[in-house]
């Protein structure tokens, strides 16, 4: 996949959306330690960057800040979202719908039928984001994330 601009309709800004590389691990890392309280570990996203199976995509602004990033798993015909995260100054303008939009339209070209998440019970906007995007809420896994202990709830799109 190479770049792709993206507009973001909050604000009208442009962002680029391309694959990860092992450049952007630093600033990853940052914004996972930033985001979650049980982050990945950079040997995690630096076993994303070489899985076959994975789709590790970045968001960037028109002067190349990291505003996001998104790491997906295609295997057979399923997918699987596994993390996103943006930074908090990007928060609600559009930037993980344009990195969620992006994971779904090669989900589409890979021939992916149903791709999968978790999402935290008491994260509303990401629970709203997905319904948007057509995710349904499939089961619930009982004390799922550690920092704070809470359940997630497994969502599915059919494509």
């Amino acid at each position: 996949m190479s770049a792709q601009r993206v507009r973001q309709a909050s604000r009208g800004d442009s962002v680029t959306i391309a694959p990860a590389a092992t450049g952007d691990l630093d600033a990853v890392v940052a914004l996972e330690t930033v985001a979650f309280a049980d982050p990945w570990t950079r040997p995690a996203f630096d076993a994303a960057l070489r899985e076959r199976h994975s789709r590790f995509r970045v968001a960037r602004a028109l002067d190349g800040a990291l505003l996001g990033y998104i790491v997906a798993w295609f295997v057979l015909d399923e997918g699987e979202i596994a993390n996103l995260a943006v930074v908090p100054a990007a928060r609600r303008k559009g930037v993980a719908r344009a990195l969620l939009d992006t994971i779904i339209a090669e989900a589409r070209e890979n021939r992916i039928v149903r791709l999968f998440l978790e999402v935290r019970e008491s994260n509303l906007a990401a629970r709203a984001l997905y319904a948007s995007r057509g995710f349904t809420p499939l089961a619930r896994r009982a004390r799922y994330y550690r920092k704070p202990v809470e359940d997630a709830i497994v969502l599915r799109l059919d494509l």
